[in-house]
């Protein structure tokens, strides 16, 4: 239960001056509903204001605040910006400029004829100077001289976020210490309490930042090192498989050292009666679903059940078709489970579950939902972890009548450096070597201007028999945006190619979806128009080209993951980036090496270096706790310190019991990482 002291924070936003209905949407769109919120929404600098009396005092790059007199608004059209010319005491102009739709807002603040205080820098136009979404004020008001900025969203002004911001540490109580006090001393950090109210008052003083940051890294290592305490606490079932279904497995190639190496590591921990917590980490097309299988195998070996958890239909039912090939001939029961399934086949699959005919289950999240038992859990592995966060993986644990042994494998590549943010209640394994017969794949980059050469050889590619999907560009990571581009671009090619180019959405049904790609596994489709939906789970071997529009948007992670789609089967296979004609360094980086590599812990690493951290942190992925504070680059500075402070908070000074460890119980809540607090409750 959360401590009575941090009650204050969590209060609604409308609990602070000033905040009604017209401010709680622009709030939202920020992500701030709550005071604490607020309070961990930093500024990103100051600004330092010259009141002047006329804009000939003015110095062009400066910020200023002077008193005019909107007479004009001019705006081409909907879409462009909206200009009120305005004029000063002495009649000189000045250009007042706002982006985006809502032109309204605009004119409210400046009513024509109506003399305001406008604040912004200073810009020349050409001849006109020009101030672009400025601060305004009534004629008789003042601005702070000096004031910091945060990031705002339309509706909300720099003026009233740092109100907002001095009412929310109003309700900020002083809190005990919960870092080791030789380590706060060597950094000479001031108290949790003085660093919040420095980080909003003077944004250019890091040292409070940095105790901020190390704050929320500290309390996330000490979640998983918490979670994997109560995990190891835990009585498991030890499952020791004597290999006789393992040893009726036909596979086309002998595992690699790799996987040798892994299965063993998960027979060795499924042999314990601590139950098992391991992290697989293997390369797109590295064989993760043969170790999978294998340590599935154990499980029915031992005399228990396996579940395989993956986030989509389309993940589920190929899994499920992978597995039915190389189970055959083998004596295993194997089922499917997904929200899909409904009426007699659904009761069957339940039942088969409780009385312990099925042994190896593949489904979505509904294969753990309460109406869902089995006879003895033994095993749930789940695939592409990044879906899924810490809090779901405890829910998972928690099924069986004992914890059943968990193994989450992912195909995007977690740099060593980030492995202990998301995964530091996990031991981990590498899939480093490739299976034989996997053709490494060609990338090629390509201006999107020459795309007439790309469609003509698109037409040679499927004059030859073969398939190929098109990516449509990633558009201001709107799913709306992605599905209007994938459609345009679906009608463009079906001009061409006819009635043998197919399409598949985030906004289409499941079983649109999985309808259209099992025309384009069987065949009948040569071209699979496509957003990213298809990052994970699509496996045609035919299918030996990819062509990925302006490429330059995409995160180097998310690249490897969509040329993964190719290069599965024995042909050679080429992907084509489409990139724009105006690339940053970053970009053009990127690009350079998506041609050179095809490993991909080489690029997560890379990626870590151009972009800071960005996608591969997986902050925002579902599930994960996200980190509002610590930048990439301070997890990066820090983690190996928070992660040994939280070991000796647990080690040597009592866990949560003792005086530090009960400040460090209140740091759990206030960074929201407190279903550790219940798992030690439990344990």
């Amino acid at each position: 239960m959360r401590p009575d002291l941090l009650n204050p924070l969590f209060a609604e936003i409308a609990v602070l001056k000033g905040v009604g209905p017209a401010l709680t949407k622009p709030l939202e769109r920020l992500g701030l509903s709550r005071v604490v919120d607020v309070l961990f929404h930093l500024p990103t600098g100051s600004v330092t204001r010259h009141r002047v009396e006329c804009l000939n005092e003015a110095v062009p790059g400066e910020t200023v605040a002077v008193v005019v007199t909107p007479v004009e608004y001019r705006q081409r059209g909907p879409r462009s910006p909206m200009n009120v010319h305005a004029v000063d005491v002495k009649g000189d102009h000045l250009s007042l400029t706002y982006f985006g739709s809502n032109t309204s807002y605009a004119k409210k603040l400046l009513p024509l004829g109506e003399p305001r205080l406008v604040s912004a820098k200073l810009e020349l136009y050409g001849e006109t100077r020009q101030m672009v979404h400025p601060e305004i004020g009534g004629p008789d008001e003042s601005f702070a001289l000096r004031e910091s900025i945060y990031p705002l969203s339309e509706g909300l002004t720099g003026k009233k976020f740092n109100q907002l911001a001095a009412h929310a540490l109003e309700r900020a109580p002083e809190l005990a210490e919960w870092i080791e006090p030789r380590l706060l001393a060597t950094r000479g950090w001031p108290s949790w309490h003085a660093a919040i109210a420095t980080g909003h008052a003077d944004p250019d003083d890091t040292r409070p930042r940095d105790r901020l940051a190390y704050d929320e890294i500290f309390a996330n290592q000490l979640a998983l090192m918490l979670v994997r305490a109560s995990t190891r606490r835990r009585r498991g079932t030890p499952l020791n498989g004597d290999g006789r279904l393992r040893a009726a497995l036909r596979l086309p190639y002998a595992p690699t050292g790799a996987q040798v190496r892994t299965i063993r590591e998960i027979e060795g921990d499924m042999g314990q009666s601590t139950p098992m917590l391991r992290l697989l980490q293997g390369d797109v097309g590295s064989g993760k679903t043969l170790v999978a299988l294998n340590a599935m195998l154990i499980a029915v070996e031992g005399g228990a059940q396996a579940a395989l958890l993956a986030p989509t239909e389309i993940l589920v039912r190929q899994h499920y078709d992978t597995l039915s090939r190389q189970l055959a001939g083998v004596d295993v029961r194997i089922a499917v489970l997904t929200g899909r399934d409904k009426g007699r086949v659904r009761e069957a699959t339940l039942m088969g579950l409780a009385d312990g005919s099925i042994d190896i289950l593949v489904g979505t999240h509904a294969i753990f939902q309460e109406a869902v038992t089995y006879r003895r859990l033994g095993l749930a592995v789940i695939d592409e972890q990044h879906r899924f966060g810490v809090a779901q993986r405890i829910l998972l644990t928690a099924k069986g009548a004992m914890p059943p042994h968990l193994l989450v494998m992912t195909a995007t590549p977690i740099p060593r450096t980030l492995t202990l943010t998301t995964h530091g209640e996990m031991d981990v394994s590498r899939l480093d070597e490739m299976p034989p017969g996997r053709t490494p794949v060609e990338t090629r980059v390509i201006a999107a201007d020459r795309i007439d050469e790309v469609v003509a050889g698109l037409a040679r590619h499927l004059a030859e028999g073969k398939q190929a999907f098109w990516v449509c560009p990633l558009v201001e990571d709107s799913e709306v945006s992605d599905r209007a581009a994938a459609e345009a671009r679906a009608v463009g090619l079906k001009l061409r190619f006819g009635e043998r180019v197919g399409l598949v959405h985030g906004r289409m049904k499941p079983a649109e979806k999985d309808a259209a790609m099992a025309a384009f596994a069987s065949g009948q489709l040569s071209v699979l128009v496509a957003t990213t939906v298809i990052e994970v789970g699509v496996d045609v071997p035919n299918a030996s080209l990819i062509i990925i529009e302006e490429a330059d948007r995409f995160g180097l992670a998310q690249l490897h993951q969509l040329r993964g789609r190719v290069g599965r089967g024995a042909a050679r296979s080429v992907c084509l980036l489409l990139r724009g004609n105006r690339l940053s360094e970053t970009s053009r980086a990127r690009l350079a090496l998506m041609r050179e590599t095809n490993d991909g812990f080489r690029i997560a690493e890379e990626d870590l270096r151009l972009r800071g951290g960005g996608e591969v942190l997986g902050t925002r992925q579902s599930g994960e706790a996200r980190f509002r504070v610590a930048t990439a680059e301070q997890i990066i500075a820090m983690i190996a310190t928070a992660t040994d402070d939280a070991r000796l908070l647990v080690d040597r000074d009592g866990g949560l019991e003792g005086r530090r460890g009960q400040a460090a119980r209140t740091a759990l809540y206030l960074f929201e990482r407190d279903a550790a607090v219940g798992l030690l409750r439990a344990g």
